[in-house]
């Protein structure tokens, strides 16, 4: 990827409909105003949406002397779609030439120098995410999702995905998490109060800002207006980064039947081995529907040990065990003070 390019991120869901581009263009936006160099991508070849957002339907691309792509600028906002190209058309194509079309957005587009490029993904966990993650060294990932059992089921798998090909999971973003009532300033929780902070449970993972339904984030970034919600989110995201950078855990093995981790600042944590085996939350321990257990907790071996013990960001350690069961992510608010 291109040297002048600070940090790459990564927008991503793996359902769709939950407002995901209009989350990326905000993110950007706000990123923008605050005065660093941004760049967004849309990667949806199927359904790109910036034309739309922006309001820019007849933008044309053009090429520079070298041949590369100039993205379209939005008020200083740097924007590259695959939509700019096709226009109204539909992309009408199997997985190779699509893969070369992503190639092409990623490495021929002239983003001059950017602080940041965030990077809209298409929902799922298909060839485009794994071309781009296997292509570009991303700075980390931001996940957006909804309260919806649907939803977080589906974005537990894309978390799965990112850490398997080492990207870092910067935070979530709970979007149209409820309903405010102007009148009375009561909250509605259109899709269930008890499923916020699931993901956060499960895997360690920041929330970044539960964004409520507005007409601030109506899908038309023209009359995108200062939004509380997102500006914290743009808050949480920065520190995010700036964690991942300077990772906090220097260690992590096994002693006295115990996990332990040893951070850079000599605090330890700890867990029995065998809570941690018992009290993985993964899909296949955990219903992802019902939350029942899916197995019986009298089979884990008593001296049950890890094999391998791998950092997961600055949030968690996934374990492989002795039993052979490795696909666990275990959060650090699953140890305790040594």
């Amino acid at each position: 990827m291109n040297p002048k390019i600070k940090h790459t991120i990564a927008i991503s869901s793996c359902k769709g409909g939950v407002g995901k581009s209009t989350c990326a263009s905000a993110l950007a936006w706000e990123l923008s105003k605050r005065g660093f160099k941004v760049g967004l991508m849309d990667a949806d070849v199927y359904g790109p949406s910036l034309p739309s957002l922006f309001g820019l339907p007849d933008a044309k691309v053009i090429s520079n002397e070298f041949k590369m792509l100039v993205p379209i600028e939005y008020q200083g906002l740097k924007l590259m779609s695959f939509g700019f190209l096709l226009g109204d058309a539909p992309a009408v194509m199997r997985g190779p030439i699509v893969t070369r079309y992503i190639q092409q957005l990623l490495f021929q587009t002239d983003w001059g120098e950017l602080d940041y490029l965030l990077i809209d993904m298409p929902p799922g966990t298909g060839d485009i995410q794994l071309t781009i993650t296997q292509s570009v060294k991303l700075t980390g990932a931001v996940i957006i999702t909804t309260h919806h059992t649907l939803s977080l089921v589906d974005t537990a798998r894309g978390i799965l995905m990112f850490e398997k090909v080492n990207v870092p999971i910067l935070g979530v973003i709970e979007n149209m998490a409820y309903f405010q009532a102007p009148d009375t300033q009561k909250k509605y929780y259109i899709f269930g109060q008890q499923k916020a902070g699931a993901l956060s449970k499960r895997f360690g993972i920041k929330t970044l800002a539960e964004v409520p339904i507005n007409e601030g984030l109506s899908g038309d970034m023209r009359s995108y207006q200062a939004n509380a919600y997102i500006q914290k989110a743009t808050d949480e995201l920065l520190k995010s980064l700036n964690n991942i950078q300077d990772s906090q855990l220097k260690d992590a093995g096994y002693r006295d039947g115990e996990v332990v981790l040893v951070f850079n600042d000599g605090k330890e944590l700890s867990s029995k081995a065998w809570d941690l085996r018992a009290n993985c939350g993964c899909a296949l321990c955990i219903s992802e529907v019902t939350g029942e257990r899916l197995f019986d907790m009298k089979k884990i071996p008593t001296d049950i040990n890890p094999v391998e013990i791998l950092p997961l960001g600055n949030y968690a350690v996934g374990i492989t065990w002795s039993d052979g069961h490795s696909s666990g992510i275990y959060p650090y608010t699953m140890f305790h003070p040594s």
